[in-house]
């Protein structure tokens, strides 16, 4: 059962793992530091605590506890109960959500791993920016894609603001990088894949006659660039999704959603 345990000295150390969320250089969810997973608000947190990301601790207002209180009957972690003054003094800002869950970075999930029983997964290349990347984790749990894949240049997954702005699915949807990108993209062909990538392109095909296979790998890349030309000869087929005229392309969150739909329509 969780430990409640009242805090009311911002200093005290026991809340390193909250501390200077925002600080460029002493976030403990940065990779090359503490690479902590911080969960924010109670919707998150109780998807953190049952998922594959072990939790270490929570930090919050009593109210927050209440509401994870059933959520939290199997969970031996310290609960540090505070206030939102405490609090906005450790982290560095005021968190309307009252509640921060943290854990542990596991081992990063196989390629093979991730891909066994999978029928639709998204692969990104050089997707950097944390909320569109937090959003497409969202539009993939909520329209049934198995897995997420990185090619190069991404932006970390764990990272705080992806976490929140999934609402948790990036903790839930599992992902994996693609080994020596863009040949690895063979592994998922190798299984069976249709390769797909999204391009405005206007001599490519419409998205909806060029999802064909039983089992579909979108690939989408960065805003602006998009994705690279090396990358896309290692698809199958290029897709684009018609635009209205004066129009040349979504946002990429926008893009998958609407691969997605596609595939679920399909």
């Amino acid at each position: 059962m969780v430990r409640v345990l009242d805090i009311t000295d911002p200093a005290d150390p026991r809340l390193d793992d909250f501390r200077d969320l925002n600080s460029s250089d002493r976030r403990p969810d940065l990779p090359e530091g503490k690479g902590l997973v911080i969960a924010e608000g109670v919707l998150v947190a109780q998807r953190l605590l049952h998922s594959r990301f072990r939790a270490t601790a929570l930090l919050g207002v009593d109210r927050r506890l209440s509401e994870l209180q059933d959520d939290l009957d199997a969970v031996d972690v310290p609960f540090y109960r505070t206030t939102a003054d405490v609090m906005a003094a450790v982290v560095g800002f005021h968190l309307n959500r009252g509640v921060l869950a943290a854990a542990a970075r596991p081992p990063a999930l196989e390629l093979d791993d991730v891909l066994a029983g999978a029928r639709t997964v998204a692969v990104l290349e050089g997707v950097n920016d944390h909320e569109n990347l937090g959003s497409m984790f969202r539009n993939a749990a909520g329209l049934g894609v198995d897995a997420v894949l990185f090619g190069g240049a991404c932006a970390d997954p764990l990272y705080r603001r992806a976490v929140r702005v999934s609402m948790g699915h990036v903790l839930r949807v599992p992902f994996a990088s693609v080994p020596d990108w863009p040949r690895g993209l063979s592994r998922l062909r190798d299984r069976g894949f249709q390769l797909i990538s999204l391009t405005p392109n206007p001599s490519a095909v419409p998205l909806a006659e060029a999802m064909t296979g039983d089992k579909v790998a979108v690939l989408l890349g960065a805003e602006g660039p998009g994705l690279t030309e090396h990358a896309m000869r290692a698809t199958d087929i290029r897709a684009r999704i018609p635009m209205a005229p004066g129009t040349d392309s979504l946002n990429v969150a926008t893009a998958a959603a609407m691969a997605f739909y596609e595939r679920v329509r399909v």
